[in-house]
């Protein structure tokens, strides 16, 4: 038994193998390994990319959350702020409307008042008349009396 010689065949089939190996296989595996790590690094920095994006539309959706609420609470103030104006320019009409009908109804009474007065002196007109002519029936100018008991009633 030769040690040294199924040594020394082993020793140079090994070598054979490794260069066999790192001409032909291991070049392929290296490139594959790289592309591989290449890759990696790249889905990586995508994925840190992609958080900070994230992050960004967070951030602007709060900020556009934020106006949008600033927004709303301004267009409420302004609403309310015209519902007060719309009801005081409410009351402003109500209380025209109210003085235009009392200033009707006071003109109503005063067209009264000035009818019963008229209607007043017509009549004590006529009770003047038939007052002076029971008292004057022995008088013998009754056309001159009726006469100037009209023109005191006119003056009435």
């Amino acid at each position: 038994m030769n040690i040294n010689l199924t040594m020394l065949g082993q020793a140079i089939s090994f070598i054979l193998f490794v260069l066999f190996c790192m001409k032909y296989v291991w070049p392929p595996l290296t490139s594959i390994m790289r592309e591989r790590q290449q890759a990696i690094s790249d889905g990586l920095e995508k994925a840190t990319a992609a958080e900070k994006q994230l992050e960004q539309a967070n951030e602007s959706a709060g900020l556009e959350l934020e106006e949008a609420k600033k927004q709303s609470a301004e267009l409420i103030a302004q609403a309310r702020t015209r519902a007060s104006q719309i009801e005081a320019e409410a009351k402003a009409k109500a209380t025209d409307e109210a003085a235009r009908i009392v200033e009707g109804a006071q003109a109503e009474i005063d067209q009264e008042i000035n009818r019963a007065r008229e209607e007043l002196r017509a009549k004590v007109g006529e009770l003047a008349v038939e007052g002076a002519e029971r008292i004057l029936e022995a008088s013998v100018d009754r056309a001159a009396h009726e006469a100037m008991l009209s023109k005191l009633s006119a003056q009435l």
